[in-house]
């Protein structure tokens, strides 16, 4: 079957569902839980409550297969350069043993070495001469901020090492808060950034610099550490090449959470441990390569997506962990998803001809219900939902966690089912409630239901869980590139705002005089300069 057959087929059975409900859906077939969810090991993806059924998913199966996603897979398991406007591979699965490592990277030598380092700090092998180091500082931006923040976050019952902060945005103000506090005789800083050049990352290391520069003077370069391949930019900078860890470039910011990157997390959570989140990964990574696409947890979870996206419309989804833990792990897949995704040209050079990237935002259940899921419910919009949950708590007792599991199955059973008006009259009748206020309130606690979600479970949030998770939504990404025929690997929208950037800096900083501005930036800068005067 040629691609533009396999869409329309996909769209013949959207057009076939679209008037159907999901109440009609789960009347029809009170089994679509068996045939609709998926799992592997204690790890489960529910798609029973998304706006599809057997006949949808086998026109999505066709896609996958007419666009050649098994074929494209093994070609990135192979190394080949799928960056094409980069020339390079993407074998960050290299990095945790999902993938043959490229000849000449020495994968496993790095990693000791920075598993080494970390074991160090740890242990107060390497210390300072005011004793061992309490507190770590990770200097980075986007992927180097991203994974080591939200890992760290989300496997804090495991972090027993030094105390882990980190600084990302170029505002001063936080550098400030994060180091209000601290003790910077007791403090490691690592700075991560692959060229030693990224300008937000250069401009907080500078400041963190002279932060230990006035409390230690010259024994700071000491108390630094990089994730960089520049070592001259290092040596420059006062870090020396022992601590100074590299990764290569197959590998992208925004998967670089399992190369040295992570540092912060296995100083925090300890070698061992890392490497039981790199096992995590490369489960998934194995499951991604051999399992059929039916029953293929990342092919099936970006059919859905694809679904949603073009065969329903929907431009949107709410990333929902049901575990506070996982605060940030929206961000992490927000940047994942939509650096990688939020394309508009095909990889041969032309013009997209269906919508790609979703956006994609969230925060943790239950405070969401407590903001945004009135317009999730009531609004005109549909919103799709992905719920993640752990059956078994860590750190908190019984009763929390079900009152915290049972409010994720709430909520999307309310999604999908909704409150008829017949429903609500019922229920205001049977209590009591008098004719005219049943009149009045009905319309106002009626819920339209019909509204798709999916549900992410397994049984506990560790390393090695984690590292399943993450690298499930690395594959899903990648198979929507692949449907969506862009380049996954690349992020060109990143640089434009950057380079613009440049030139205002000395405008704003020095005074000099705008050139070439459009009205409103220059209006702006005077404007800024008024209120500074």
């Amino acid at each position: 079957m040629e691609v533009t057959e396999a869409w329309e087929h996909v769209r013949r059975e959207a057009a076939r569902l679209k008037p159907l409900h999901l109440r009609a859906l789960f009347a029809d077939d009170p089994e679509r839980f068996a045939r609709l969810s998926f799992g592997l090991d204690d790890l489960t993806v529910d798609l029973s409550k998304e706006k599809l059924d057997a006949g949808a998913l086998e026109a999505l199966l066709a896609l996958a297969r007419a666009a050649g996603v098994e074929a494209r897979r093994d070609a990135l398991f192979a190394g080949e350069p799928l960056n094409l406007t980069e020339d390079r591979a993407a074998l960050h699965m290299a990095l945790r043993g999902g993938a043959p490592v490229p000849e000449g990277a020495d994968v496993e030598g790095v990693r000791d070495r920075f598993l080494g380092f970390a074991e160090a700090v740890r242990t107060g092998a390497y210390a300072t001469p005011d004793g061992p180091f309490d507190e770590v500082i990770n200097i980075g931006i986007g992927g180097s901020d991203l994974g080591p923040v939200m890992a760290a976050r989300a496997l804090r019952p495991d972090c027993d090492g030094p105390r882990l902060h980190f600084v990302s945005n170029v505002d001063g103000a936080h550098f400030a808060d994060v180091t209000c506090g601290l003790d910077p005789r007791r403090t490691l800083v690592i700075v991560a950034s692959k060229t030693f050049t990224t300008q937000e990352t250069m401009a907080n290391a500078r400041l963190a610099r002279d932060w230990l520069q006035a409390a230690v003077g010259e024994r700071a370069g000491a108390q630094m550490a990089a994730v960089s391949t520049n070592l001259e930019g290092c040596a420059d900078f006062g870090i020396e090449e022992s601590r100074v860890f590299g990764f290569w470039d197959w590998v992208g910011g925004r998967y670089s959470i399992w190369s040295a990157i992570g540092l912060p997390l296995a100083i925090g959570i300890g070698a061992e441990r890392f490497r039981r989140f790199l096992d995590g990964a490369a489960a998934m990574d194995r499951h991604f390569r051999e399992a059929p696409p039916e029953r293929n947890l990342p092919v099936l979870l970006a059919l859905a997506g694809v679904w949603r996206r073009n065969a329903m419309g929907w431009p949107t989804v709410a990333l929902i962990p049901y575990d506070q833990r996982l605060e940030r792990f929206p961000a992490y897949v927000q940047q994942l998803d939509m650096e990688s995704n939020g394309k508009r040209t095909r990889r041969g050079g032309g013009a997209v001809e269906t919508a790609t990237g979703p956006v994609i935002w969230g925060e943790p259940g239950t405070n969401a219900q407590h903001s945004f899921f009135q317009l999730l419910h009531q609004g005109t919009d549909v919103v799709p939902v992905d719920f993640i949950a752990a059956a078994t708590p860590r750190g908190a007792d019984e009763e929390h966690h079900a009152l915290l599991l049972a409010n994720c199955l709430a909520q999307g059973r309310a999604l999908a089912f909704g409150r008829t008006e017949a429903e609500v009259r019922a229920a205001m009748a049977a209590a009591g409630r008098p004719r005219a206020e049943i009149d009045t309130l009905a319309p106002h606690r009626t819920f339209p239901g019909d509204r798709p979600s999916t549900t992410i479970l397994f049984r506990l949030l560790g390393p090695y869980a984690l590292g399943r998770l993450i690298a499930l939504f690395e594959h899903k990404v990648f198979v929507q590139g692949v449907i969506w025929d862009v380049n996954s690997f690349d992020q060109w929208g990143v640089e434009i705002g950057k380079n613009m950037a440049r030139s205002l800096v000395p405008v704003l900083r020095d005074g000099a005089e705008p050139e070439g501005l459009d009205g409103s930036t220059g209006g702006l800068v005077t404007r800024i300069r008024e209120l500074r005067d």
